[in-house]
């Protein structure tokens, strides 16, 4: 696609510090729900403290990959069930869980690095990482359109409120990104995420002047006990001892006893690094369609995954999260054309200065979730699209193609996942594992043929 702003150029840095925010707010409803799910009572799981660490984790990959990859790294919701097991082992086996996770990414680097990543790209061709970028996309949509609907809202569950007031933020969005002026156009999810926002601010209002529940839509109450400036309840110091007598920490939890500890939280977080190393190749091989690059060569697939995995050691270290690649960021910049790692940069920062600042926290805390699903829809369907992109250069009507792409789709899709014991590999995964092994089996090429496709 055509970029307004490439890799290498630094917008006007008031504008720029607009563009962070946007990046800012695309991924903070995610990177703030993982810790709230692992730990609801917030002892062990900070949502300042993630935040936090997520800027951190973000600046190192910017750093490894040399500026050249626009995309931030948030919470990982692929680790939210071996960090709710890991809670158990206290601050250290958190962390340690992290380590573990971020040390296969790195181990997998340095193979990359002696073997070169050619194989990589001979065995993702876009007949197979097409597809599982729509997948990726597509299987984002329940999410949206469960918090569009206020289907994990409560106990009043679906609600025609939330979902007008999704729409708008849909429809704000829209216009301003296709209707917009130039500035406009650069910052819709900002105008339309703000826009909705005053809507659902009126309307909860209105509900608290009448009595009307159902349109009381913004969490008022995240404002309560609010705190200006106050410090996050990192993980490294939680590490260290400084929380220990704090009565909001469980009395019963236990801490890391034994080795077979050590290879318990091993086998919790080592698998799902594995797992999840398919979806880091699938974002950045999306990313670098959209920005016309290939990061899987430059930088180098090596430096991407020591980028992602130290990050997401450095991520947990302050928030206790391991972080990944965000598609709520890749999609951010497909829409608005803005791939300045500048902006990513700046965001970084915002997520480490605003995670000691009490008033944004809780800000976001009121956001109603059908505003972000509204928004979402746009986020979502943009990832999608790009991955459809990819395969518009597939020749779908030789069979060989077609039953690569039925296979990662409909499986996908269908939520297929495969179970060994406590390992779960999830339906992405999965799809794009039997994607590619009905790639190599069946979709074999004679020289000749290989080289027509090339041409």
């Amino acid at each position: 696609m055509k970029l307004v702003y490439d890799i290498a150029d630094k917008p006007p840095i008031r504008k720029n510090l607009i563009f962070a925010l946007q990046q800012l707010l695309a991924i903070m409803a995610a990177t703030l729900l993982v810790p709230v799910l692992v730990d609801s009572t917030g002892a062990y799981m900070s949502q300042p403290a993630a935040l936090c660490g997520a800027g951190f984790g973000t600046l190192f990959y910017i750093f490894m990959t040399k500026k050249k990859s626009p995309v931030f790294l948030g919470s990982s919701f692929a680790f939210i069930v071996p960090l709710g097991s890991a809670v158990a082992f206290g601050f250290l086996g958190i962390f340690l869980g992290a380590v573990f996770a971020g040390l296969v990414y790195v181990l997998l680097a340095v193979i990359i690095k002696f073997t070169g990543s050619k194989w990589v790209n001979k065995l993702l061709p876009p007949v197979v990482i097409g597809p599982t970028v729509a997948l990726i996309g597509l299987s984002l949509c329940g999410s949206a359109v469960n918090n569009m609907a206020n289907l994990n809202g409560g106990p009043e569950g679906y609600s025609l409120w939330h979902i007008l007031v999704a729409v708008i933020a849909f429809f704000i969005t829209v216009f301003a990104s296709t209707k917009g002026t130039k500035g406009m156009k650069l910052i819709p999810f900002v105008i339309g995420i703000l826009g909705a926002y005053a809507v659902a601010l009126i309307m909860t209002l209105i509900g608290n002047a009448t009595g009307y529940d159902a349109i009381k839509l913004v969490n008022l109450s995240a404002f309560d006990n609010m705190k200006i400036i106050e410090m996050p309840r990192f993980t490294f110091l939680g590490m260290f001892g400084v929380y220990a007598n704090d009565p909001e920490l469980p009395a019963a939890a236990s801490k890391i006893a034994s080795i077979g500890d050590v290879i318990n939280i091993f086998m919790l977080f080592a698998p799902v690094a594995l797992v999840v190393l398919a979806e880091h190749i699938a974002d950045h091989k999306n990313l670098g369609s959209i920005i016309n690059r290939d990061l899987i060569t430059d930088p180098g697939l090596d430096r991407t995954l020591v980028g992602d995995g130290v990050g997401s050691i450095i991520g947990s270290f302050f928030g206790g999260c391991p972080n990944t690649t965000y598609g709520e960021s890749v999609g951010c910049v497909a829409i608005t054309g803005n791939a300045s790692v500048s902006t990513i940069f700046i965001a970084a920062i915002y997520c480490i200065v605003l995670s000691f600042f009490g008033p944004f926290t809780a800000f976001v805390n009121s956001i109603p979730a059908c505003i972000t699903g509204g928004v979402c829809i746009a986020l979502y369907g943009f990832i999608a699209v790009s991955g459809l992109k990819m395969v518009q250069k597939v020749d779908l009507g030789d069979n060989r193609n077609l039953f690569v792409v039925a296979a990662i789709l409909v499986t996908g899709i269908g939520g297929l996942t495969l179970k060994f014991g406590p390992i779960t590999i999830s339906s992405i995964a999965t799809a794009l594992i039997l994607g590619i092994l009905v790639n190599v089996i069946f979709n074999r090429r004679s020289a000749a043929e290989k080289k027509q496709i090339e041409e």
